[in-house]
């Protein structure tokens, strides 16, 4: 079988022609389906956990869904919905287990009132907070729950669940390796050139080459690059490729060796970081500031930190179009999972032309790194070569429990007062995160309430409320419509910046009470978030954004950390108690 998803990759393509004689091959056509739907918001939304689920009854697909982005319906609730009356009896095929963050087990609980009775599950979730969860909530419902691997076995089972595992390959190898799925590309001509000697590289590739590339960038989270491209490409680094996610531009530099004038750091349309040593031309890293570009500082510059630096930012993806150097510097690190090659038949010369991939230190052809499930493609004139430069990771690793960690190490301990960090929907304590999929009622200026999709959704827009421009009434209503939080974000930011005088001029003043007030309508609303809210009591509710110094706690602790500090205002006014003296230095600006 072989399988190619762009980005790793796209589309499916299933060279295996489907034998319905054999006793698994509903199955596993259903469950490659969903499988396959699960990667359709690729490039419109931010990369998240890919979730597909499709009902049939009777052989016959009656519903579908996908997750759209994080903090939007689940997958499973809209295949319900799809089929209505015809869930009784039906089966129900998801390509993941569901993931079930939010504290109300949206999703299992859909499945089970719909009348579902079976359940095939493509991969259990590689997450170890909702790894097995969900499988046995239905299973203790009643349905008959079949994971592909476990309960089913066969040759065309193993190549349903291998396309299982390559749609969430990011988050697969991220929660295995602890740094975002990292994509190497590079195009080169036929003598392995990515430039001629004089450094002159446009173009190598075709045009169908570079419109496959759009498409791949906008299947990440970010685009990193070394500070040689920026100085001899002068690149924009943007997806242009029709969708609404545009990743962030990343710039390493260790030197910050960087002209004054560069595309990048036009940031009207998408934020720039720049990555560098500590205390490198400070006064460069002033006119960045003052330009917007973030810079983030570390003491020794190296790329496997900068991953965890980004997988601690809630990275799912980066893609690397950098030089030979620093393409080198990763691979050695271990932090690169795929290559895309884009070979064009070409011939260019040249002793001192640069190559994709500096040195690797390999001195004989037995040390070379070989690519697992590679795959050729033409396109256009050009040959595409892709595979994995790690296999796939076992997504189900035995992980000891706090009991069992503590025989071993009696320093680590259940009992001692904990902080609890949240950022994504999709960690533990995800349903705190702004961006969390509950839908809130709240009051307009006349007093009749409105229902706000979520809680960001109510913030972003309320940056422009009562400004007397019709501008600002027109993005009012566009962020209150948005598909998604992150939608409703990425108006909202972006019209704060392109526009900063339709901002509210009172919104510095106002903007902590209009998020408490949001806060308070969403945890007084759904009683399974009071309750988990109240369950933390005794603990320290910190928001893990690194990047965030406002809302969130910083990458060092140094953010003001404002949403874990009014969780636990709220937390406190639900308990009736005053606040502990460790939760008021943290409530303490």
């Amino acid at each position: 079988m072989a399988a190619s998803f762009r980005a790793f990759s796209i589309p499916i393509i299933c060279k295996t022609t489907t034998n319905n004689s054999h006793p698994h091959a509903f199955d596993s056509l259903h469950v490659r389906r969903a499988a396959k739907i699960a990667d359709k918001s690729a490039g419109f939304t931010s990369p998240h956990p890919n979730f597909g689920c499709v009902i049939t009854t009777a052989g016959k697909v009656v519903g579908e869904g996908y997750l759209y982005a994080q903090g939007t319906k689940p997958a499973e609730v809209q295949a319900v919905e799809a089929a209505g009356e015809l869930c009784r009896g039906a089966t129900a095929y998801v390509n993941m287990e569901p993931g079930d963050c939010h504290g109300d087990h949206t999703a299992v609980s859909a499945l089970v009132k719909a009348g579902i009775t079976r359940v095939v599950v493509g991969i259990r979730h590689p997450l170890q907070h909702l790894r097995g969860h969900a499988v046995r909530a239905l299973r203790s419902e009643g349905l008959q729950v079949d994971v592909l691997g476990e309960d089913l076995k066969s040759k065309i089972v193993q190549e349903a669940l291998k396309l299982c595992l390559i749609v969430n390959a990011p988050l697969i190898y991220r929660a295995a390796s602890r740094v975002p799925f990292s994509v190497l590309k590079y195009a080169m001509t036929l003598d392995g050139k990515i430039a001629a000697s004089s450094g002159h590289a446009s173009w190598i590739s075709s045009k169908e080459s570079r419109y496959r590339v759009l498409e791949l960038r906008g299947r990440s989270d970010a685009i990193i690059v070394g500070g040689n491209t920026v100085r001899k490409d002068n690149p924009r680094l943007t997806a242009r490729h029709g969708g609404g996610h545009v990743p962030i531009r990343i710039v390493m530099s260790q030197t910050l060796n960087l002209p004054e004038v560069a595309n990048l750091w036009d940031i009207s349309s998408v934020p720039t970081i720049v990555v560098t040593q500590r205390g490198a031309r400070k006064s460069f890293q002033k006119f960045l500031a003052s330009k917007g570009v973030e810079v983030v500082e570390f003491d020794i510059l190296n790329t496997r930190d900068v991953m965890e630096y980004f997988y601690n930012r809630g990275y799912l993806s980066i893609f690397w179009e950098c030089g030979g150097t620093l393409a080198a510097s990763a691979i050695s690190s271990g932090i690169i999972h795929k290559v895309f090659a884009f070979v064009a038949p070409k011939i260019i010369g040249g002793k001192n032309a640069p190559t994709p991939i500096g040195e690797l230190g390999m001195v004989e052809m037995t040390q070379a790194l070989d690519l697992i499930d590679f795959s050729y493609e033409q396109i256009g004139p050009d040959m595409l070569i892709s595979g994995f430069l790690q296999p796939l990771p076992d997504p189900t690793p035995v992980i000891p429990s706090v009991n069992e960690t503590y025989a071993i190490d009696p320093f680590v301990t259940p009992y001692e007062s904990s902080i609890i960090f949240f950022y994504k929907t999709w960690d533990l304590y995800g349903a705190f995160s702004n961006f969390s999929p509950h839908p809130i009622q709240m009051p307009d200026d006349n007093g009749e309430y409105q229902t706000w999709p979520s809680v960001e959704h109510y913030y972003q827009a309320h940056k422009f409320v009562g400004v007397n421009d019709p501008i600002a009434r027109d993005c009012v209503e566009d962020i209150k419509s948005a598909k998604s939080p992150e939608e409703a974000a990425r108006m909202g930011r972006t019209m704060q910046r392109q526009h900063p005088d339709l901002v509210r001029s009172d919104w510095d003043t106002v903007k902590i009470d209009v998020m408490y007030r949001a806060l308070k309508s969403k945890f007084s609303i759904y009683p399974h978030l009071n309750s988990m809210l109240l369950s933390t009591a005794g603990s320290v509710l910190v928001e893990a954004s690194p990047h965030d110094l406002f809302w969130g706690g910083g990458r060092d602790g140094e953010g003001l950390n404002y949403l874990g500090r009014l969780l636990m205002r709220l937390r406190s006014e639900f308990l009736g108690e005053s606040l502990t003296s460790s939760e008021s230095s943290f409530l303490a600006p």
